[in-house]
């Protein structure tokens, strides 16, 4: 069997409840900054990823996160950026949280051992051929994670798996695995530390590389974002302006244009002739706002 590196003890922790407050915090920064080096030799992994997951949501299916506890949170909250930030539909990601909403309040720990509650979470989202689920695990061994992986995989799924203990089970029958070997724990076994931080790094990096596939990312910028608020509509407005070289009043009233649609109002501001011309631009060309604009410059 292989070695838990997540619960061994950190050699430099003895005597951590009788430090100073100040070296303690160091230690633990310390521990942190380690973890997220991690993330580095993944790049391969992540990359691979992502092109699984941005083929699965261009062919119309769905991309769903699994996971328990702390793991489970982790992809808890890349899932539920995705429409914010992207654009991507609600009915588009599925977050399999173990224990479901009463995970929110309470942390239950016995919901991670319910191979039967995975199963049933799959087949009710039903998730099948078309889609794509990452599951995740600190250990690589939480059978809540295994068994949505296995039920997902069973149902014509694309499973990618993400772990930090090399050896994973977890990674056995995935068709991407994702090892994010952080150091032990300062606070031995406390994955939400060291663990957590480096499977937050790399779902960002993992659903930021999604949404430059689809399109939704053009130079530094969130361009199919979801303007639902003040701030929001802000941002878009100096989207538009940024890219498209206009100012801010000329930028919000194309935005009102395109009834909010970021890559449309640039198209206008590019000189597409309609709304409808530049929305048969972003069809033609996947999306893709790059792409799009070279074809209204061609017209």
């Amino acid at each position: 069997m292989p070695s838990v590196k997540t619960e061994e003890r950190h050699d430099k922790a003895m005597g951590l409840d009788v430090m100073h407050p100040a070296l303690a915090l160091r230690l633990l920064a310390s521990g942190q900054q380690a973890a997220a080096k991690v993330v580095d030799s993944a790049i391969e992994s992540i990359t691979a990823a992502a092109q699984i997951a941005a083929a699965s949501l261009a062919g119309g299916g769905r991309l769903a996160y699994a996971g328990a506890g702390s793991s489970g949170l982790m992809a808890m909250t890349d899932a539920l950026e995705l429409p914010g930030t992207y654009g991507i539909a609600l009915d588009k990601v599925v977050v399999l949280l173990a224990g479901g909403a009463a995970s929110l309040t309470d942390l239950a720990g016995g919901y991670e051992d319910d191979m039967e509650l995975a199963r049933k979470d799959v087949r009710e989202a039903g998730i099948g051929a078309g889609d794509c689920l990452i599951s995740v695990s600190a250990s690589g061994s939480t059978p809540y994670a295994l068994a949505a992986a296995d039920e997902a995989r069973e149902r014509g799924a694309r499973v990618i798996a993400m772990a930090n203990n090399p050896g994973a089970v977890l990674f056995q029958n995935a068709e991407v695995a994702i090892l994010l070997q952080t150091p032990p724990e300062v606070i031995s076994g406390s994955t939400r530390m060291g663990a957590a931080t480096a499977q937050k790094i790399a779902f960002n990096m993992f659903s930021t590389l999604v949404g430059i596939h689809l399109g939704h990312v053009y130079d530094g910028h969130m361009v199919n974002l979801k303007a639902d608020n003040a701030k929001l509509r802000g941002r878009a407005i100096r989207i538009v302006s940024d890219i498209a070289g206009i100012g801010a009043t000329e930028a919000g009233r194309h935005l009102t244009t395109s009834s909010g649609s970021v890559k449309i109002a640039i198209l206008l501001a590019a000189g597409a002739k309609d709304v409808a011309a530049a929305e048969a631009a972003l069809a033609e060309t996947g999306q893709n706002l790059r792409r799009a604009l070279s074809a209204v410059a061609a017209h």
